[in-house]
């Protein structure tokens, strides 16, 4: 019996100036990628990608359409060197697009157009603030939560793993509530450099805006079932995906649920496509027993080929 393989694919916070590259430079099924993105979008991924300047990179409208055309390029590349079918596909957040592109839901033109609609919509909301809880338990949580409930908006916006939960909300809200958790026992809070308070209450005009747009999209049923960050449920119909895509964009990213339910369906190695290795990172976390491999450069791509040949001859 074969080893059960998934996709995953990174969010915002990922990008790094010079990000795909190599990838562009050895690879033509890359190029390709970064060539379309550049003629549909009719602005230089490319050059965002590769020179940034980091302050440009990371503005929301140009960081998703960023990450999205480089993660789908180390996927070609990685597709074109080693003829490899996923059991199940999932990105985090924004990458959640280079998922259903993956499983054939989108075109890639219509994936960059559709990210790139999601990213202006996004910016175009200000206000609020998140801050990622390391290392709190459950029951500090709730309370934090509660605390600052007291005078104001304050939620949870992504489940990153049993060890980091990002918290979202008003301003004073998310303060009142770290500042909860810092005085009863839960040692470090990291306030995050947003523009606006993503997957959040704050988004839902976004998401409104968004439903419109989504209405008309030409969508596929996925060949590859796609675990969705609104409920981590596995998802084929392309209805479904019309309802999830502007749910998301205000709903809690239930990234620790989605691996748990990846895991528990027999899947034991987990592919990383697109810059960094947070999701990695994550996984430790999450599921130490699983393998995970990386893609985001010709090195890391080499290797994983590599590794992954020998790792399937010994199934």
């Amino acid at each position: 019996m074969s080893k059960k393989i998934a996709f995953l694919f990174p969010g915002q916070g990922s990008q790094a100036v010079g990000m795909g590259k190599d990838l562009y430079e050895n690879f033509e099924a890359a190029k390709n990628v970064f060539d379309v993105a550049d003629k549909v979008l009719e602005k230089s991924i490319t050059t965002m990608c590769f020179e940034g300047p980091e302050d440009a990179l990371k503005q929301t409208v140009n960081t998703q359409p960023s990450i999205v055309t480089m993660s789908i390029a180390a996927m070609e590349a990685f597709r074109n060197e080693m003829n490899i079918a996923p059991d199940y596909v999932a990105g985090h957040s924004l990458g959640e697009y280079c998922a259903m592109f993956s499983a054939g839901v989108m075109s890639l033109e219509s994936t960059l157009k559709t990210i790139q609609k999601r990213a202006d919509l996004m910016a175009e909301t200000k206000g609020g603030a998140m801050a990622a809880v390391l290392n709190a338990s459950e029951e500090q949580l709730k309370a934090g939560l509660e605390e600052g409930s007291k005078v104001g908006y304050v939620d949870v916006a992504n489940y990153n793993s049993p060890a980091q939960v990002v918290i979202t909300g008003d301003d004073n809200a998310v303060k009142v509530a770290s500042d909860y958790l810092l005085a009863n026992g839960v040692r470090r809070i990291v306030p995050l450099p947003v523009s606006g308070a993503f997957h959040s209450k704050f988004m839902e005009n976004a998401g409104k805006e968004f439903e419109n747009f989504v209405s008309d999209l030409e969508l596929n049923n996925a060949s590859i079932p796609v675990i969705t960050n609104v409920d981590a449920i596995e998802t084929t119909d392309s209805a479904d995906f019309r309802a999830k895509m502007p749910k998301q964009i205000y709903s809690s990213v239930h990234w620790t649920q989605t691996i748990e339910k990846m895991v528990s369906n027999g899947v034991e190695i987990f592919i990383e496509i697109g810059p960094g290795k947070v999701l990695a990172g994550l996984n430790k976390k999450i599921a130490p027993e699983a393998k995970v491999f990386n893609v985001f450069d010709k090195v890391s791509l080499d290797a994983t080929v590599a590794s992954l040949k020998e790792e399937l001859m010994c199934v």
